[in-house]
């Protein structure tokens, strides 16, 4: 299966310092461990889990510059906005910067028809060359990419390339990879659902847990392609404590992963309102994820 991005991915949470501004050292330092010894292939840079819609568009801009230049791996620059203005221009600015591929996200709050969606991702896949993942995630933009309306950009528009798929149904895209063009590229973007993605066509995920256990997901994986599928579902069990950690209604993601970097003295500093304030004994919790793993 091609995953040109590779089969491991972390959206990257976005370090900050203390007064709340950019930490482009500590981005570039924690990008360099996520590659290295966190075990994963590439990232992504600027999503959801990277705090995007705080960051400013040159902060955005910046950042990605920053960790292109840190790391030997590919980089996919979250360039979407609910404004496809602003995002034609993040396509085109992230694309100047270096980036490998770009994650543009479906219009968020606005939500639009499947006709404006189309629209959309036409618009900005025109302003780059670069591959594009859309980003299905209805759960947090109130609108679902339809299935025949990404079929129909994936057959249509050279560089939409495939999904990031935090849509939670996996009956659904096993329907979506079933009338796709054969080289579709999903990656599972919910962390939980990884596994049973794999097992209906998905290349690989963008995680946020991968923050920790990037290395044991790229166990699962190479179990599964294997066909150890019993191997694959075994390491699986030992990482769902991690995927209920990382995100929750009192400790939001990226809440919980920043609370993990402290407690792996790695670089990620607070998070920016509106995330609200860590929850007493959260970083108690991650010790103990870390304990279960054998790594505390």
């Amino acid at each position: 299966m091609n995953a040109r991005f590779g089969r491991v991915l972390t959206a990257m949470v976005t370090p900050f310092n203390s007064d709340g501004s950019l930490d482009l050292d500590g981005a570039c330092d924690l990008a360099r461990y996520l590659v290295g010894p966190g075990g994963n292939d590439g990232l992504v840079l600027a999503g959801t889990t990277g705090e995007s819609p705080t960051l400013s568009q040159d902060e955005q801009i910046d950042l990605i510059a920053a960790v292109v230049e840190a790391v030997d791996a590919p980089v996919v620059a979250g360039a979407g906005s609910n404004n496809t203005a602003s995002a034609v221009e993040n396509s085109r600015r992230a694309t100047e910067a270096g980036a490998a591929g770009l994650l543009h996200v479906a219009g968020y709050y606005n939500r639009p028809s499947q006709a404006g969606l189309s629209e959309h991702f036409r618009a900005c896949a025109d302003a780059t060359d670069l591959p594009i993942l859309m980003y299905d995630i209805p759960g947090r933009t109130g609108r679902k990419i339809a299935t025949e309306t990404m079929v129909d950009l994936i057959s249509e528009v050279d560089n939409i390339i495939g999904v990031k798929d935090a849509a939670g149904n996996p009956a659904e895209t096993a329907r979506l990879l079933s009338i796709a063009p054969n080289d579709t590229e999903i990656y599972s973007g919910d962390d939980g659902l990884t596994l049973p993605l794999l097992s209906i066509g998905a290349v690989g995920c963008i995680g946020v847990a991968t923050h920790w256990i990037g290395n044991e997901v790229a166990l699962m994986m190479e179990a599964f392609f294997s066909g150890d599928i019993a191997g694959a579902a075994s390491i699986n069990r030992r990482l769902i404590p991690s995927y209920s950690f990382e995100t929750s209604d009192d400790a939001p993601n990226p809440v919980p992963t920043k609370a993990m970097m402290r407690v792996m003295s790695l670089p990620g500093g607070p998070c920016r309102l509106p995330m609200g304030p860590e929850p007493d004994g959260l970083v108690d919790d991650a010790q103990a994820i870390l304990d279960a793993l054998g790594r505390g």
